[in-house]
């Protein structure tokens, strides 16, 4: 039996080898496999995934918007997100789901029990924004506010969550008062810097610092060398996989597996 991974490109993608990490070590006999699609076969590859052999299938870019209108019915967590990351046939259907927002704040959770942000800015107002900032809002924060070069879109999608706005001109202001920073844009990914140095050593002590990539980036860099907590996005991408395999499957996998694996 097979599930996969939708987007494109797909090949740096570590979810394989999660997924059939777990597998072996609860002696299933499924696999994982990478499912690179064009985006005009997007429609036909998700009708696929009604046929008998195949369980699931995961979601990524570029995708994860478009698939909410290729699927039967999606979560109310997808709804508010505005896209899936994971689709699970059910009883004839196609359910659209998303895990990010669980694997954002398991991510957060794990590593600093308890804690939850009283005023938490979200760097950038993209997609990957979207499942950070309804986390965040579940985990109870006190303020979120989407930080965005152009104010106009981070207005458009706090409107739309229930959050804050404010433009990147702001940011000397609200850094010192802030309990939490995450980088949800797309620097960091080649050692660009999303924020000067100058502007890190703003944040308070105690103050946590996260980024969606999966490495240390300069953010990161800058954040520890400061003295604060930091968060690379690697928890996140294992925990959204966690709760993908529960929904496939019914069962948690082994988290310990599949966290080896993600580090490889």
């Amino acid at each position: 039996m097979r599930v996969g991974l939708i987007g494109n490109p797909i090949a740096h993608s570590r979810s394989p080898r999660m997924h059939n990490a777990a597998f072996a070590a609860l002696g299933m006999n499924h696999t994982y496999e990478l499912w690179e699609t064009e985006p005009d076969d997007l429609a036909e590859r998700v009708a696929t995934i009604r046929q008998s052999e195949i369980l699931g299938s995961n979601v990524t870019v570029p995708f994860k918007e478009k698939v909410v209108s290729l699927v039967d019915e999606v979560s109310e967590t997808s709804r508010r997100i505005g896209a899936v990351n994971t689709i699970i046939p059910h009883d004839g259907k196609l359910i659209g789901d998303n895990t990010d927002a669980y694997g954002y704040a398991a991510s957060i959770r794990e590593s600093y029990p308890g804690y939850t942000p009283e005023r938490a800015l979200v760097l950038g107002a993209g997609g990957a924004s979207r499942a950070v900032i309804v986390a965040l809002q579940e985990m109870g924060a006190g303020e979120v506010i989407i930080v965005n070069r152009t104010l106009a879109r981070a207005e458009e999608l706090a409107a739309e969550l229930g959050a804050s706005a404010a433009g990147w001109e702001t940011l000397p202001d609200l850094m010192p008062t802030a309990s939490l920073v995450t980088n949800a844009t797309a620097l960091g990914w080649y050692d660009e810097r999303v924020l000067d140095e100058s502007m890190v050593a703003m944040l308070p002590q105690g103050a946590i610092v996260t980024d969606l990539t999966y490495a240390n980036t300069p953010l990161l860099q800058d954040a520890a060398a400061h003295g604060l907590h930091t968060l690379d996005g690697l928890g996140m991408l294992v925990y959204q996989g966690v709760r993908s395999f529960e929904l496939w499957f019914g069962i948690t996998p082994p988290v310990d597996v599949m966290w080896a694996a993600a580090r490889g």
